[in-house]
């Protein structure tokens, strides 16, 4: 009853009411007619005026029907705006399913007689008092035509009365200009033409054909258009591999020639690099639009991966909006392009979703277009989804979403330029599913009739969206179109041209992608490994540095315990001279902050710190203020950026890698709250961040911290699965360290940005480590040196030494305190501190100090199958190194769930390494990995701890 009466009494001065639930309206009316005081005061007052008006000016009976019909006509011009979506025109080779009630004037208790009856409620459409036919008409044609439109749903009355002006002020359609009308049908030619020369000219060659949905092109032109109008300069466009050909050659400009031999499968110039298919290459250009303007367009590289770029895309944009158009993301705009099977099916999409109106990764709004072929690679969209549209996951993020037939380019055309416009209105995502098919199977090779005999009947016999608007264009009059008609002769006879010229071509090359961006930067040689850079600071600088990290604002009022936090970094600078592992990762990101480099890192629970020891940004008590004392350093210093990300991984990675791939001058951090968190960042890490230097030729110099170490904390929180990391280590493509000392930390995130390369650098950071009193480093540590690949035993006198044990990590200092304790002078304990580039001529120049050790140990916490061991094992057998291992046997998970089985684990650990194991003297099989051989596990010493647990219950 309620939306009826609040629609047609004073619409415009009562609009909010029309936003609120029925239902809702009809408990507080019924809660206020029971007990008046029960309700808030507003709503007290409005059922107060609208008893007095049903007391005191009754309604005729006439009046009554009428008033009734109108709340009827009201209702069903509801309904057309939240349900017309499924009644449209949009599917162009399936007929839609049903749904029931339809739309139908009977359904809202209507009939055939009101149809020529008036109503006021057209005024509802901004048609003013209409017939029920002039209202409906008006609705079949917003609402159900060739787009449909899902946004009812979104809370904010603002972007809902802003799109529905928009649409029904002009009845969602087009109405280009002769000249438009030209232009879009040129795009289409072309788009329609290169997928047809692709065809007859590479036969059977995969291209993952754009057919069948060929109209993207023109409305990729529209967007770069009217985005150029509202003051955009760069669009940075993500996609999977369907028509990104066709992208490359028809919006970036790419030289068809060199596309055409990427066909042909030739060697690459640049003899070190692998490659990859051509439908996976990025490319950047810049390209003029119709009014001249020049505008920057990156399409990004992507793998196999799908929906894998778009946080890598939306990372790219966020850092060029940050550093180059000044916090302004109106410059520059996000296309994530998207496939229908992918959107609905991976769940990275939404991941990304999610985070765009974070304080840390939103990017000003990002146009999400669909290639709805509605089918995966050989997947009904019945077996493919639950939901009803594969854009549903939108409404998530309260996104409109437009549903809209690939044949008509026009109202596609028209729906791009709205979603720019809502863009740039209210900087939030906006969904466009473009309904075509799929011309051919998944690849050119592939035979479809296998799975959807049906559908590919109907498509077999569908004409083009080119054929169909010449058609279209004919039968409005436009007889000049024979204009086309050269223009396609022209565009055929390039095309021929540059086939012939890419016959000459002897290789390939992969082209410019961020050329600019990185062309201060040059490739890292083997030679660039064999040392580090001096990076050390300045005594006074550092303890300048260090005092105003620690330093309380008087005016500020905090927490007890972050006084006391402050109060002990005071201390390290004033008295101690010590500086831990938080201190001195403090001091990385304030030295490279005063020499001008920004820094940003993000994670889950980055600013505080997973172990509550970074307190990078500290919280003003008894209130949400923050204060971040490494934004205070010096007048005019960059920013330091840290932010506590969502509870994501791939996404959040993915984005910190494009964020990094635009920001070579920027230190850029992606933490993990435990480095077990990286096993849901597999695909960045398998595809971009360890082979796209190889595959695209991208350098990147992003940085990862991974919490790593055996502490009796379980399974998931011990391992940061260094063995994944190594295994994928080859041609110097990842920099893996493993350090024991801040001071080595400090250095290693100041060489990542005084190098003329980059290469993503995985650090395995520790967990106990952060507070153990001997993990400290003195401040000549920091001011004199750099980076230490590798830390000899300084204690050890060679002429003594008849063992080497080589470790790395943690696992030193439960050594050390072993050798303390036992005098134990025969043995040398060297730490491996960069895994990857392996030191190799190092650790021979220490092997050959130590002439007299007789034997070689790797030691380490993590089982024999996991760790480092697996990898050092082939580096040091390569370099005709024999060396042995003492670790926890081999193992399908990375740690006991049980302390004290982990407590007696290390125990064996440490006295295997001194030879102090007593399992022979008692006669007890060990299960330890020792010295190359391996037994089975401590099955007495197990049983003994099980009866004791047994006996105490």
């Amino acid at each position: 009853m309620w939306s009826h009466i609040v629609s047609v009494a004073y619409m415009d001065e009562f609009s909010y009411l029309n936003n609120a639930d029925p239902s809702q309206i009809e408990e507080l009316y019924n809660a206020f007619k029971k007990d008046p005081d029960s309700i808030d005061f507003g709503w007290r007052k409005f059922f107060e005026g609208f008893q007095f008006a049903k007391e005191n000016y009754p309604l005729t009976k006439e009046q009554k029907l009428r008033t009734s019909s109108e709340f009827k006509v009201i209702s069903l011009i509801d309904d057309y705006r939240k349900r017309g979506h499924l009644f449209t025109k949009t599917n162009p080779v399936r007929t839609r399913r049903k749904y029931s009630p339809t739309l139908a004037i009977e359904n809202y208790g209507l009939a055939e007689s009101n149809m020529n009856q008036y109503f006021l409620a057209g005024q509802e459409v901004g048609i003013g008092r209409a017939t029920l036919k002039e209202i409906i008409d008006f609705l079949n044609q917003t609402y159900c035509q060739s787009i449909g439109i899902e946004y009812m749903y979104i809370r904010n009355t603002e972007i809902c009365a802003w799109l529905k002006a928009k649409m029904e002020g002009c009845r969602n359609t087009p109405d280009f200009l002769k000249e438009d009308k030209l232009e879009i049908l040129q795009m289409l030619t072309k788009a329609v033409d290169f997928e047809h020369f692709l065809h007859t000219k590479f036969p059977g060659q995969k291209r993952f054909s754009l057919e069948g949905s060929e109209s993207l092109i023109p409305a990729l032109e529209a967007i770069i258009e009217k985005g150029s109008e509202f003051g955009t300069k760069e669009f940075i466009i993500g996609m999977a591999h369907r028509g990104r050909l066709n992208v490359l050659a028809n919006i970036l400009k790419k030289s068809l020639k060199d596309i055409f031999n990427e066909f042909e499968g030739k060697e690459y110039e640049e003899e070190s690099l692998l490659g990859d298919v051509k439908y996976h290459l990025g490319y950047t250009s810049i390209r003029e639009t119709k009014k001249g303007k020049k505008i920057l367009l990156t399409l990004c590289p992507n793998p196999s991966h799908l929906e894998a770029v778009n946080s890598v895309a939306e990372g790219i944009v966020r850092s060029r909006i940050d550093h180059i158009y000044n916090g302004d993301s109106n410059r520059i705009t996000p296309v994530l392009i998207h496939g229908d099977a992918s959107i609905s099916g991976q769940g990275v999409v939404y991941e990304v979703i999610q985070m765009s109106g974070l304080e840390g990764y939103k990017t000003g709004g990002t146009i999400h277009l669909v290639i709805n072929n509605q089918l995966g690679f050989t997947t009904n969209y019945l077996d493919g989804r639950t939901s009803i549209y594969c854009t549903d996951v939108a409404k998530t993020i309260q996104s409109p979403i437009f549903h809209v037939n690939a044949d008509d380019v026009e109202a596609l055309v028209y729906t791009v330029q709205l979603a720019m416009e809502f863009r740039k209105t209210f900087n939030k995502d906006v969904f466009i599913d473009l309904l075509g098919y799929r011309k051919y199977g998944h690849n050119e090779g592939d035979e479809p009739r296998f799975t959807q005999p049906v559908l590919y009947k109907i498509i077999e016999n569908h004409p083009n969206p080119k054929d169909i608007y010449l058609n279209k264009l004919i039968a409005e009059g436009h007889s000049d179109i024979s204009q086309d008609d050269l223009f396609a002769k022209k565009f055929q006879e390039s095309m021929e041209t540059s086939l012939i010229d890419s016959k000459n071509m002897k290789k390939s090359t992969i082209t410019s992608f961020f050329e600019d961006t990185w062309q201060e930067f040059s490739k890292a040689k083997d030679e660039d490994f064999e040392s580090s850079p001096v990076t050390a600071v300045d005594h006074s600088t550092l303890v300048s540095i260090g005092l105003k990290i620690a330093e309380i604002p008087p005016d500020k009022k905090f927490f007890r315990k972050t006084i006391k936090l402050q109060n002990d970094r005071r201390v390290m600078f004033e008295q101690s001279g010590l500086i831990d592992w938080a201190m001195a990762e403090l001091l990385s990101f304030g030295t490279l902050l005063r020499e001008g480099i920004p820094v940003r890192i993000s994670g889950q629970d980055s600013q505080r710190g997973t172990f509550s020891q970074r307190h990078a940004v500290m919280t003003i008590e008894d209130s949400e203020e923050k204060y971040i004392p490494l934004d205070h350093l010096s007048e005019g210093q960059p920013g330091f950026s840290i932010y506590n990300s969502s509870l994501s991984e791939y996404g959040i990675l993915g984005f910190e890698y494009g964020y990094a791939l635009s920001s070579p001058k920027i230190l850029t951090i992606w933490e993990a709250q435990f480095g077990d968190f990286s096993n849901g960042t597999q695909i960045i890490i398998d595809q971009y961040i360890s082979s796209a230097e190889d595959k695209w030729s991208v350098m990147n110099g992003l940085v990862l911290l991974l919490p790593h170490g055996y502490e009796g904390q379980g399974p998931e929180h011990s391992s940061a699965r260094l063995e994944r990391f190594l295994s994928l280590c080859a041609e110097n493509n990842l920099q893996v360290i493993n350090c024991s000392i801040p001071a080595n930390y400090f250095h290693a995130l100041r060489r990542q940005m005084h190098r003329h390369f980059r290469k993503p650098l995985i650090i395995f950071t520790p967990k106990s480590l952060l507070r153990h009193p001997l993990c400290v480093s003195p401040l000549d540590a920091f001011t004199s040196g750099g980076f230490k690949e590798l830390i000899d035993d300084s204690e050890a006198n060679p002429d003594k030494i008849n063992k080497v044990v080589f470790c790395s990590g943690k696992v030193f200092y439960d050594l050390f305190d072993e050798k303390e304790k036992s005098g134990n002078d025969t043995i040398a304990l060297i730490r491996i501190e960069q895994i990857y580039p392996t030191p190799i001529k190092q650790i021979k120049a220490l092997i050959n100090k130590y002439l007299h050790a007789s034997r070689l140990l790797w030691v380490q916490e993590e089982p024999v199958n996991m760790g480092a061991w697996p990898f050092i094992h082939q580096v040091f057998l390569s370099a005709d190194i024999n060396i042995k291992v003492i670790a926890r046997p081999a193992s399908g998970s990375p740690a006991t769930g049980s302390i004290n089985f982990h407590l007696l684990q290390q125990r064996k650990i440490i006295s295997k390494t001194f030879d102090a194991c007593d399992c022979h003297r008692l006669k007890l099989e060990c299960k330890m990995v020792c010295i190359g051989n391996q037994w089975r596990a401590f099955e007495k010493e197990g049983a003994v701890i099980r009866q004791k647990k047994n006996k105490s219950k």
